[in-house]
């Protein structure tokens, strides 16, 4: 091929490359729906959080637990068209963090954003690591060690200090709902989030494990009621899946309702880990979550995911139904 021919592939190619872009833009900013998985990337154990009339995604980066050293975050002004702010954490920025840096609870508190995060997997009280929390002036990061040490490092009531998630009470009051292996403890956060202290009775570590818990709580008030929800099965597994239970004060006593999230061997496997979103001043709820692609076999590869979630007349959950499309635009007044 003669040096003329060849310029002139290159060009016809570089301009259908220009043609094509604006097209592809076009296409992304016209997005009708937010599609599952909702961003690319390896990311499990979603918690979700309305910040600034934005809504916000922290997720875990699912990877091997060694390489599980940061967290990025992500932000939307309609639950379609997602912003990645990555690294808003990472261990340069939480020294004691060595591995394992999981299932993010964020929570705004006078001005200040507040990141719990389990660290370490610890397998026992002589090992270093637990819950712990990091604070920033803004819900994108960075966000930085609080207190230089665990929040909580010790395996008490059974429950392993993993996957904590933070609720706030309509009295003001702070709780930490957390655990894995089997065991769900809630406990009551100090005012300036340095510790957790005594309840009324002076226990400081209640277990409210419900039938079928295996680990990663959530907890969310609805009319009333207090709505508790877990994830049960294994997580490299295909039947991991979503259950609940209601109660009338956030220690239970919470008995299992029935399952309201799980694997559709059409669509995906693996659904669990999740959180909700309720759209202020509405009845309107959506629960982020991850599974498993189809075409996965890896355990750590894992995707972030928004479905609608819906109540029947009388106030239980209503199962969802895990789509490929995702959510329409909804954005925040």
């Amino acid at each position: 091929m003669n040096r003329s021919i060849a310029s002139k592939l290159i060009l016809q190619v570089l301009l259908g490359a220009a043609l094509m872009a604006p097209a592809f833009t076009t296409f992304a900013q016209d997005k009708k729906t937010s599609g599952n998985p909702v961003v690319e990337g390896w990311y499990a154990d979603p918690e979700a959080q309305i910040f600034k009339h934005q809504y916000w995604l922290y997720p875990t980066y699912s990877a091997k637990y060694n390489e599980q050293v940061f967290m990025d975050a992500f932000s939307s002004p309609d639950l379609v068209h997602w912003t990645k702010h990555p690294h808003v954490i990472d261990t340069s920025g939480v020294k004691w963090v060595r591995r394992a840096l999981w299932a993010p609870a964020v929570t705004e508190k006078d001005g200040k954003y507040y990141l719990f995060f389990g660290a370490n997997d610890i397998q026992n009280n002589n090992e270093k690591g637990g819950i712990g929390v990091a604070v920033s002036d803004k819900p994108k990061g960075p966000f930085k060690d609080y207190l230089g040490k665990p929040l909580i490092d010790q395996i008490i009531n059974k429950a392993q200090p993993i996957d904590q998630f933070v609720f706030k009470d309509d009295n003001g009051q702070y709780y930490m709902i957390y655990g894995g292996w089997g065991q769900c403890n809630i406990v009551k956060l100090k005012n300036d989030f340095t510790g957790v202290e005594p309840f009324d009775d002076g226990v400081t570590y209640k277990k409210i494990t419900p039938e079928g818990y295996v680990e990663g709580p959530v907890m969310f008030k609805r009319k009333g009621k207090y709505y508790f929800m877990w994830s049960e099965g294994g997580w490299t597994g295909p039947d991991y899946r979503v259950a609940y239970a209601i109660g009338d004060t956030p220690f239970g006593p919470f008995k299992r309702i029935g399952t309201i999230l799980k694997q559709d061997p059409s669509i995906a496997t693996g659904a669990g880990h999740h959180s909700v979103i309720n759209v202020p001043s509405t009845d309107e709820w959506y629960i982020v979550y991850h599974r498993r692609p189809l075409t996965e076999t890896d355990a750590n590869h894992r995707v972030m995911c928004i479905d609608k979630m819906y109540f029947d007349t009388d106030g239980t959950i209503k199962p969802v139904k895990i789509t490929n499309e995702g959510v329409t635009a909804r954005k925040l007044k």
